[in-house]
């Protein structure tokens, strides 16, 4: 029974984390519409989303991007750590990013089932570790992502990045300051309205000083993010 109460107890934090961060959302959300219900988006008083063009669709809706198409976004989650590739630990983590987008050129694949846009992504994110004690990390990281056009308001998505972050996590699996961080996600977003989606996603995310130190088992963690992103042909 003793064994046991320290996964018990972590599932408790991590759903309590995660039920915090949908409910934020959907107020903000509900919130934004309810101030500026002309334009769908509040958020255009915050960091300008210009929405001169609502028509975001290369040639309707879900049918891909036009190129040139900006985002924003914000993003909030936990997730639990692996012993995997060596790790001694459970690196318990939340994570917040915001991020910057574009689209990257016209539709690609037409005719085949992975039809959709690439883009680009920066994104600011930082957090901390919970258990097995507390830490911190923060990082500037350039995603790649490829949008799947579904001829629909759903958009799921594969996304992938690397940077250095700067974490005090430290021994037994990390070893200084600065850390390689390499990140895989998938996730499917859920257009509301002209240019609002509500999306969710599955992130792996490791830590590593790649061999330039010891110790060097790495930290490894898959986070649940819940977000939203505006869209919009011109930001300002």
């Amino acid at each position: 029974m003793k064994n046991q109460r320290p996964k018990k107890n972590r599932s408790i934090k991590l759903g309590a984390i995660l039920t915090i961060s949908w409910t934020v959302i959907l107020i903000w959300l509900n919130t934004a519409q309810a101030q500026s219900p002309m334009t769908n988006s509040a958020f255009d008083t915050v960091v300008a989303l210009k929405p001169s063009n609502l028509d975001i669709w290369q040639t309707g809706i879900g049918e891909g991007f036009k190129s040139g198409i900006q985002s924003v976004g914000f993003s909030t989650g936990a997730g639990s750590g692996l012993k995997i590739f060596a790790s001694r630990q459970n690196h318990d983590l939340a994570l917040a990013g915001l991020s910057y987008g574009y689209t990257l050129g016209s539709i690609k694949g037409e005719g085949c089932r992975y039809r959709g846009n690439r883009g680009f992504r920066d994104e600011l994110f930082s957090g901390g570790q919970f258990s097995p004690r507390k830490g911190w990390l923060a990082d500037l990281t350039p995603h790649l992502r490829y949008n799947f056009a579904t001829g629909t308001r759903w958009r799921p998505y594969v996304d992938g990045g690397a940077e250095v972050t700067a974490t005090d996590i430290g021994p037994p699996d990390l070893s200084h300051t600065f850390e390689i961080n390499l990140q895989a996600a998938t996730g499917v977003s859920w257009l509301i309205g002209d240019n609002v989606a509500p999306d969710v996603e599955t992130r792996y995310l490791r830590l590593s000083c790649t061999g330039m130190d010891s110790p060097n088992l790495g930290l490894n963690n898959v986070n649940r993010m819940p977000g939203i992103s505006w869209f919009s042909d011109d930001i300002q």
